[in-house]
This record gives structure tokens, C-alpha cells and sequence, in this order.
């Protein structure tokens, strides 16, 4: 379970941040240079590379480096982390919701 945690922890650390999230629209479309992520963002290739290392160290992009060329794509290892704890959190909700409409259909 810890290990789980710091997972979910560092995905949304890494996704609360306003450039990131950036990124990882970016790269929704498709894997890219980290020359080209950094051009409209307007902000230096090594601060890319910083946020980079953030996504990646959350499983959420995956980079490498082929010749003098470091390709960034998204990985789905961090999102099957998030989509698991949203579908737990979504599981209890409906529950409670299934018990209040019994409740309030009991006193009808």
C-alpha cells in the first residue's frame, strides 16, 4: 500500500503543475523532442528537461535518447495509478449514493 501512495502522490505532483500538464497535452498528440516541447512554451530546454524528470519519475512520460536527439512520449504507468484511485473513490461514492437513495426511499 505505501508504494501505491507515493505513486498516486508523485502523479499528481507531477500534474500540478501548469507547464507539465502543458507537456503532457503536448505529447497526447504524439512523441516529441524535448527542443520541440520546449518552443511554445517559452521557457529553456533544460527547464523542459527538468519537468521531464518530474513526469518521468511519476510514470506519466517515457524519454529517450536516440543519437543527440531525446524523444519524450507518454507512458501509461502513472495514469493506470490515477484511473485506479479515481475508480476506488468512485466505487465508495456510488455505494453511499445507493444506501441514501434506500434510506430516503424508506421513508417514503
Amino acid at each position: 500500500m505505501p508504494e501505491t501512495r507515493v505513486s498516486i502522490d508523485r502523479v499528481f505532483h507531477a500534474l500540478g503543475d501548469p507547464t507539465r500538464r502543458a507537456i503532457m497535452e503536448r505529447l497526447s498528440e504524439g512523441p516529441l523532442s524535448v527542443t520541440r516541447l520546449a518552443e511554445p512554451l517559452r521557457i529553456t530546454v533544460t527547464a523542459v528537461a527538468q519537468h521531464l524528470q518530474v513526469l518521468e519519475e511519476s510514470g506519466l512520460v517515457h524519454t529517450e535518447k536516440i543519437g543527440r536527439v531525446r524523444t519524450c512520449r507518454i507512458e501509461t504507468a502513472g495514469l493506470s495509478v490515477i484511473e485506479k484511485w479515481i475508480g476506488d473513490r468512485r466505487t465508495v461514492w456510488e455505494k453511499r449514493f445507493d444506501k441514501l437513495g434506500e434510506l430516503l426511499a424508506e421513508e417514503e
